[in-house]
């Protein structure tokens, strides 16, 4: 059985959706706002898709960034000449202690280097079928296959074009047939410095990508995009390149071909970047790889790909995907019938659907934007067709950019989480040079802010607020997202070899990092809770001075989690007697006299009370130090700080109440919020943020989480979000429905991951669990403490084998979830 859903449609039966169901979304019309383009990608090309008679590919490179390899080491080398370095933060920690705030952020304004750089667009493709004109719907976009499909009519005759970006043949594939003949033509331009290669079968365009760009916000940097010139040693050099195969007639031009009389086309596209060679090989010399070898590597791709049969193309790409795609969410019923999205998308719709939605688009993003081999995802995943993004369009490593990743074990996703780790190598790799040189620490040590070159210093360019730019918990809050995999997945041997020297290096950084404090217990100075401040006694805002709470959750989680490996991996290692001492020693929480969990290590009037990071709580979620079982009092104050912030603000800080929500049990608020984060948004969608407080985001016409303005974070953490309502594994057992709203009374999920290295496929009925099977992909035997409604039973599951959970008879019977 195959479904298409359509959001204005009311819901009727009470099928439950089987895994074997397709979820597709369909648009009435073809888009003619980047917002309203349909994203495709596979880790490294990205294509927004505009579809109609003259359709739009706006191309992105996941490589392709401004700036240089040696970017970061430049930059420290110029901030420890500004006179910044351990000799500036004695004098930093010093002014703290006498309580001289504003000398002290005088002082750190030394240690900012400018800004990170950013994620740039690549160019575009277009493709002009004269006379063509779109059906209804205009697209339709497969979630299971990866495919965007539209219908074309062309005088008396159809026309059937088919597009997707496949990672096995690394190449957008666009495959048109019609059964009557048709004119095609197709050009290539780029936002860039691009020159047309003449061919006689393909499309070439050779672009030039600047090696320094400012962000919005810098308006002072004159250009704000600057070029290589003359014997620079770097030249930012990238290549898009399409060839074709055809039954017609074509003419060709530099940047455009024309087909003439044709029945088929197929056009496959790649791409390619000195970056990426440089991304393949971080110890290799970047200087080295030629022009023509990089535009070789892209024209063979695509020369490849466009002599294939389509349907091999269509076949090896779909079977990828189904293989990196393992998660399946069925929350509530469904309906046959066409998932339309348009104007009013999601409004007024089963809240049952919108959720089963969010998770699914979520999941389809996640793969498409993070694949082995390339880049994590940015900011705005890999999609940007704007020369200066919103921030850059980098990663944002105080929420952002973990929270894209927090879905991913969950969802069985190893090759998307492995360009994570990857960046983290590259951060520890500079990271470690910042903490010698900066602040005399060992380790290695991240801020707010990175890039695809492995930024790692503070940026702000010494004017920058410290409440964003002076935060040394970058890296050790990836180090956790990056435990998740490890704790999900149970893979020892990435613990071993790749997880283990991250998280021993940040262990490093924060035991240097920590200070005694007056009452002789250890704490962080400077500290910071990410973008906040609270009102100094002078009477203004201020970021400094005390010891935040997200600061000791991250460190205090890391040194038990470090304690956890040495254990797990059977260590000697010197640094153990270290973090137990430290651990002993490090300051606890505090509770304010509301009842509130203290964001920072004083009871002080905060400049912002609705602020929408959620930072005092991180040990609630995504960490697991604060719960309900080990730290009541902890736990209650944590509720008591959210339920004072009050509901939502923008797509990722919506997905982070709703997680927490879930890890408190809250599951009727937890789906209120998301009902928030999936309203349409219908203001300016290319404004930051808010303008009077009252317009924070919500989905735009192509369901991309905004701000506003977009970004991923949000789409990304939405799965990982709903998961936590339904499955919660952490502290050592498995809750079943641990938050489930009382408005979503059945439903089913499959495939979900769960600690530690197990699989699990859950069913549910009149809010209570029908069925549960409990998989073990691995050779040695699993147990686990399920805790369901009906109380705690341990289950002990075989190697290569399944278990079923004993549940209490549901009033309606419900087919248990098979093992597959």
């Amino acid at each position: 059985m195959t479904d298409t859903l359509r959001p204005t449609d009311t819901l009727r039966t009470t099928d439950t959706l089987r895994p074997t169901d397709t979820l597709r979304l369909t648009w009435d019309e073809p888009a003619d706002r980047w917002d309203e383009a349909v994203p495709l990608g596979n880790g490294r090309i990205g294509a927004m898709v505009f579809g109609g008679s003259r359709t739009r590919y706006q191309l992105n490179d996941s490589t392709v960034w401004s700036g240089t390899p040696d970017g970061p080491a430049s930059a420290l080398d110029a901030v420890r000449a500004r006179g910044a370095g351990p000799e500036r933060l004695a004098a930093v920690r010093a002014a703290l202690d006498t309580g001289d705030v504003r000398h002290a952020e005088d002082l750190l304004m030394a240690f900012e280097g400018p800004y990170s750089q950013a994620f740039l667009p690549l160019g575009d493709l277009h493709v002009d079928i004269p006379g063509a004109r779109p059906a209804v719907p205009a697209r339709t976009l497969d979630l299971d296959t990866a495919t965007l499909d539209e219908i074309l009519h062309l005088r008396d005759g159809r026309l059937q074009r088919r597009s997707w970006v496949s990672a096995p043949a690394q190449a957008l594939i666009v495959e048109i047939t019609g059964d009557t003949a048709f004119d095609a033509v197709l050009d290539v331009s780029t936002p860039l410095r691009g020159t047309p290669v003449a061919a006689t079968d393909a499309l070439i365009l050779d672009v030039q990508a600047p090696i320094d760009g400012a962000p919005l916000h810098e308006t002072t940097v004159d250009p704000p995009l600057r070029y290589a010139e003359g014997d620079e040693e770097y030249d930012a050099f990238a290549v898009i390149a399409a060839g074709v195969d055809t039954d017609g007639e074509i003419e060709a031009a530099p940047g455009r071909l024309a087909v003439r009389r044709a029945r088929r086309l197929l056009i496959a596209l790649s791409t390619s970047s000195r970056a990426e060679s440089w991304w393949a090989d971080a110890d290799g010399d970047w200087r080295t790889a030629s022009r023509e070898a990089i535009r070789d590597r892209a024209r063979g791709r695509a020369g490849a790909a466009s002599a294939r049969p389509a349907a091999q193309l269509l076949g090896e790409h779909v079977a990828d995907r189904r293989r990196t795609t393992h998660a399946r969410f069925a929350i509530g019923s469904r309906r046959h019938g066409a998932w339309s999205v348009e104007r009013d998308v999601l409004r007024g719709d089963d809240p049952l659907l919108r959720a089963t939605v969010a998770a699914e688009y979520g999941q389809y993003l996640l793969a498409s934007c993070s694949r082995a081999g390339s880049p994590p995802a940015n900011l705005q995943g890999i999609w940007n067709a704007e020369l200066r993004p919103a921030w850059s369009s980098n990663y944002t490593i105080n929420i952002n950019t973990e929270m894209n990743y927090w879905a991913a074990p969950l969802l069985l996703a190893p090759d998307a989480i492995e360009p994570l780790i990857a960046l983290v190598e590259r951060l520890a790799r500079s990271g470690s040079d910042v903490a010698r040189r900066l602040y005399g620490a060992r380790g290695w040590v991240a801020h707010h802010n990175s890039d695809v070159w492995g930024w790692s210093l503070p940026v702000g360019d010494g004017r920058g607020a410290a409440s964003w730019a002076i935060w040394m918990m970058g890296g050790v809050w990836l180090t956790h997202t990056l435990w998740d995999a490890y704790e999900i997945g149970g893979d020892r041997d990435l613990l071993c070899t790749r997880l283990w020297p991250l998280l021993r290096g940040a262990v490093e950084f924060c035991l240097d990092w920590l200070v005694v404090g007056p009452d002789g217990a250890l704490r962080t100075a400077p500290s910071t809770s990410p973008e906040n401040s609270y009102l100094a006694p002078d009477g203004r805002p201020t970021a400094l001075g005390l010891t935040s709470a997200s600061d000791l959750s991250l460190i205090r989680a890391l040194f038990a989690r470090a304690l956890v490996a040495i254990d797990d991996l059977d260590l000697d290692d010197a640094l153990e007697a270290e973090v137990r001492a430290a651990l002993e020693r490090l300051a606890p929480l505090g509770i304010g006299a509301d009842g509130r969990l203290l964001e920072w290590s004083a009871d002080v009037v905060e400049h912002e009370p609705l602020h929408r990071h959620l930072s005092p709580v991180i040990g609630l979620h995504p960490l697991d130090i604060v719960t309900r079982e080990s730290t009541p009092e902890l736990f209650d104050a944590a509720v008591a700080l959210l339920d004072a912030r009050g509901p939502g603000a923008m797509g990722w800080s919506w997905a982070w109440k709703i997680a927490l929500r879930a890890r408190a049990g809250q599951g009727d608020i937890a789906a209120a919020l998301l009902a928030e984060a999936l309203t349409p948004f219908d203001g300016d969608a290319t404004r930051h943020g808010p303008v009077d407080g009252s317009e924070w985001g919500g989905l735009l016409p192509n369901l991309f989480s905004t701000h506003p303005p977009f970004q991923i974070d949000g789409n990304l953490g939405f799965p990982a979000a709903i998961t936590e309502m339904l499955v919660q594994s952490h502290g050592g057992a498995l809750r079943l429905l641990p938050a489930l709203p009382a408005s979503w009374p059945r439903g089913e999920v499959h495939g979900i991951a769960v600690r530690t290295g197990l699989r699990l496929d859950l069913a549910w009925q009149d809010g209570h669990v029908s069925a549960a099977v409990l998989h073990n992909p691995g050779s040695t035997p699993r147990a686990v403490d399920v805790t369901t409604d009906g109380g705690t039973v341990r289950i002990d599951v075989p190697p290569a084998g399944s278990a079923t959970v004993p549940v209490a008879a549901p009033s309606t019977p419900a087919e248990a979830p098979h093992a597959r």
